[in-house]
């Protein structure tokens, strides 16, 4: 089947309810098995949903707090989503791409991120959670 306007609008309130939540234990419900996360610290695009959940977690805890999103574009399937945030002191500005599959599961996520001294402070501190995450669960 293919997606409406409407199931994208319901797929993306799933997305804005989680992120408001605060709670990344929401994610892995709104994520396909075959997703795709397009970070703008990494070239290569990281594949499955453990890994999507795994970015997306930290991202919660690196941008989350400060998080606002100020402007929507809403597709057939997908969505582009502008917000603003803080980290390190600088301000954030970027933009969430979202793509659904007929199920309502996100396929697609990509994120861009602006100014680069902001991305590099991003990089930097999302690469430090990714590590801290990974080390928390070898132990």
């Amino acid at each position: 089947g293919t997606m409406t306007r409407m199931d994208a609008a319901a797929a993306l309130a799933r997305w804005h309810a989680v992120v408001e939540s605060r709670d990344p234990a929401g994610l892995a419900g709104l994520i396909a098995p075959d997703a795709v996360f397009r970070s703008p610290a990494v070239h290569a695009p990281q594949v499955g949903r453990d890994t999507v959940v795994g970015y997306l977690t930290a991202a919660f805890t690196v941008l989350g707090p400060a998080l606002t999103y100020e402007r929507e574009w809403l597709g057939e399937d997908s969505a582009v989503l502008q917000f603003r945030t803080e980290v390190g002191g600088l301000d954030v500005s970027g933009v969430d791409m979202i793509t659904w599959d007929a199920d309502g599961r996100i396929v697609d996520f990509t994120v861009m991120v602006r100014p680069k001294k902001a991305l590099d402070v991003v990089i930097e501190q999302m690469g430090a959670e990714l590590l801290r995450m990974l080390e928390a669960a070898g132990s």
